[in-house]
């Protein structure tokens, strides 16, 4: 049963990046896992969500793979093109939700398209706990592991503060309206924007941290994928 205090939402999947790490012969999106796709259980994880409003996945405009997914031709997905870097393509997406009719204080998710594996508890915490947020937040787990700060020389220079410290993960939400400003004032001003967090602090404001479970990772290495392979469980 879905909680009537949840918001619904939009969802952006910025997805046209090609993961040169995993060193694979396609874009890691597109690396198979437990008999489908990346990206397919990706997108999976919204898809089926009462709340959601409409979804559209950002694209590399020459992108082979794609049209050959069953998932392409679903009515719910939308699509928009993808840019050069993430920010670009997650403002392509949100002009295209716009265009959809996703209003100026809509609430928008947006997750990595390598992060397949996010329990449906996960994102309802994060729409609860986040529904009536003045700025938004996004899904993270708190460091687990000793810190260190290292040298030019690779040497450690500090130990960090872990109880202090938190990894960043996805979905991460914010007003659409809001999203955009932040986004597109930040590439004006040639910000380093790795996530859209990272644009929002810049404008000034402070994300909330919605801790989530550790196994929502993203698929960046060969052994992230051969770590969820072994241990797929996806709820």
């Amino acid at each position: 049963m879905i909680n009537a205090e949840l918001p619904g939402f939009w969802a952006i999947i910025p997805a046209a990046g090609v993961g040169s790490r995993m060193q694979a012969d396609r874009p890691k999106q597109y690396l198979p896992l437990a008999g489908k796709t990346i990206l397919e259980h990706t997108l999976a994880c919204f898809l089926d969500h009462p709340l959601l409003r409409g979804l559209v996945v950002s694209l590399a405009g020459d992108d082979p793979y794609w049209p050959l997914l069953a998932c392409a031709n679903d009515s719910r997905i939308e699509r928009a093109e993808g840019g050069r870097e993430r920010a670009d393509s997650v403002l392509n997406g949100l002009l295209r939700l716009t265009e959809l009719g996703a209003q100026e204080d809509d609430w928008v998710l947006v997750h990595d398209a390598a992060r397949p594996n996010l329990s449906r508890t996960d994102l309802d915490t994060l729409l609860e706990t986040l529904a009536d947020d003045p700025v938004g937040g996004l899904l993270a787990v708190p460091a687990r592991d000793t810190l260190k700060r290292a040298g030019a020389d690779g040497r450690v220079c500090e130990t960090i503060d872990r109880s202090v410290v938190w990894q960043a993960f996805t979905p991460q939400m914010f007003r659409l309206g809001f999203l955009h400003r932040v986004l597109a004032d930040a590439l004006v001003a040639d910000v380093n924007v790795t996530d859209e967090s990272s644009a929002v602090e810049w404008a000034g404001f402070a994300p909330r941290l919605v801790e989530g479970r550790a196994d929502n990772i993203k698929v960046t290495r060969p052994e992230d994928l051969h770590s969820l392979a072994r241990n797929w469980r996806k709820s």
